[in-house]
């Protein structure tokens, strides 16, 4: 297996690549952390972190993994035990579930978010920050 760099940017040897000439259609299943460079179609469930690279084109019912981080294209759900990240320039149509979510500017996202987060006094009536939010149906592209 080659050595990548995983959503939280450590190296592992135990990572496994899925390069950008590779379609892979089936159920992929693993310990550790995937980079996906080409395009797969099929549930992923692993026990490391899943990182879709710009150009990489992911179709899926179903996504489990302790952390993603998204470059490149994903129609499907996430469910993450850590964080999800989409990065500039991904586009991502599905329900997105982690401890935090992250969607940075240029990136496209349609879908609902589940992640717990605490509002700002002003918008949650709270004094100290006290209140938490949920977020659910967002559509549109941060630019």
């Amino acid at each position: 297996m080659a050595q990548t760099r995983t959503a939280t940017g450590a190296r592992d040897a135990s990572d496994a690549r899925i390069g950008s000439a590779a379609r892979v259609r089936g159920r992929i299943q693993g310990q550790g952390n995937l980079l996906v460079e080409g395009h797969v179609e099929g549930n992923v469930t692993l026990r490391g972190d899943l990182t879709i690279a710009e150009g990489a084109t992911v179709t899926s019912e179903a996504i489990s993994a302790q952390a993603v981080h998204i470059a490149g294209s994903l129609e499907g759900n996430v469910t993450a035990s850590g964080a999800v990240r989409l990065a500039s320039g991904a586009r991502v149509r599905g329900d997105l579930q982690g401890s935090s979510i992250v969607i940075d500017d240029g990136a496209r996202f349609s879908g609902k978010l589940d992640c717990e987060f605490d509002l700002p006094p002003e918008l949650g009536g709270a004094s100290q920050g006290e209140a938490r939010g949920r977020a659910s149906n967002v559509s549109g592209a941060r630019r």
